[in-house]
């Protein structure tokens, strides 16, 4: 693995998972990677305010990942000391009939953060590409149409003044194994294991080929996708929180100027 891991491959490039270690932590170990997240928190929380303040750009953070990928876990640790009033989560499980009776994008449309939020979708509009695909729950050409549906939704997005993120959170499956034995073994994480989980897992191939395509293809310029190495809880958070961080840099938001005459004011008694 090559020091220099590439977490973003370059738009128009065919994806092989198979090229992204999981184990990769690059020079980190576990207590620098907590105390880095720490000092990048503070710097999250004063971007976020600044993001609030100002009501002009939105930031949506889109993760996607296999059963027990960490998409809880990076979420709650990434976003925990952000204000709530600024934040939107949505998670997106199976839809409801009312749901599938419209277009596989108005569900996620409902949930785009507004102006001066942070928008974290747990599970997203790619879940019409992968499970769907994977199950053959719409036919190969109603699927394969989405690809581009999704890129111009995205783009959409981004010129209306939203900055998106896209973190595959991988994990090998051989990681998936111990972190399934480890709810299976403690009582107060059964209640996450759902028997479901393992006939998804045996098609692991399928939804390997499914992702690869997935980041291929909607791996644009305007909506950049992260391979995250994500077997290392730690890692993963601290590449996540790197991005996130640098993404509120770059939009750079601003404290809008005060009212006009504020220095003249008196506070009576």
């Amino acid at each position: 693995m090559p020091k220099d891991y590439n977490l973003t491959p370059k738009p128009g490039k065919r994806i092989s998972l198979a090229d992204h270690d999981p184990n990769y932590h690059a020079d980190h170990d576990e207590e620098s990677a907590r105390a880095e997240l720490a000092i990048l928190r503070e710097e999250l929380d004063e971007w976020q305010e600044r993001l609030y303040a100002e009501g002009k750009q939105s930031l949506l953070c889109v993760f996607q990942a296999m059963d027990t990928g960490g998409k809880d876990g990076v979420i709650k640790k990434v976003f925990e000391t952000c204000n709530p009033q600024g934040l939107r989560v949505a998670s997106f499980k199976a839809p409801t009939s009312d749901e599938l009776a419209r277009n596989f994008l108005w569900r996620i449309q409902n949930q785009v953060p507004p102006k001066g939020h942070i928008g974290v979708f747990n599970r997203s509009h790619y879940e019409d590409v992968l499970v769907v695909r994977v199950n053959q729950l719409v036919p190969k050409k109603v699927w394969k149409a989405r690809y581009e549906q999704i890129n111009e939704f995205e783009q959409l997005l981004t010129e209306t003044g939203t900055t998106i993120l896209k973190f595959y959170l991988h994990i090998s499956k051989d990681e998936q194994k111990q972190r399934m034995e480890d709810r299976l073994a403690d009582p107060k994480k059964q209640w996450k294991f759902s028997m479901g989980d393992l006939p998804v897992r045996e098609r692991w191939a399928d939804y390997m080929a499914a992702y690869e395509d997935a980041i291929g293809k909607c791996n644009t310029e305007a909506a950049r996708w992260y391979i995250v190495p994500a077997n290392h809880k730690w890692y993963r958070d601290l590449v996540v929180m790197k991005a996130v961080v640098k993404a509120l840099e770059q939009m750079n938001p601003q404290y809008p100027p005060p009212e006009a005459g504020l220095n003249q004011v008196k506070i009576p008694d």
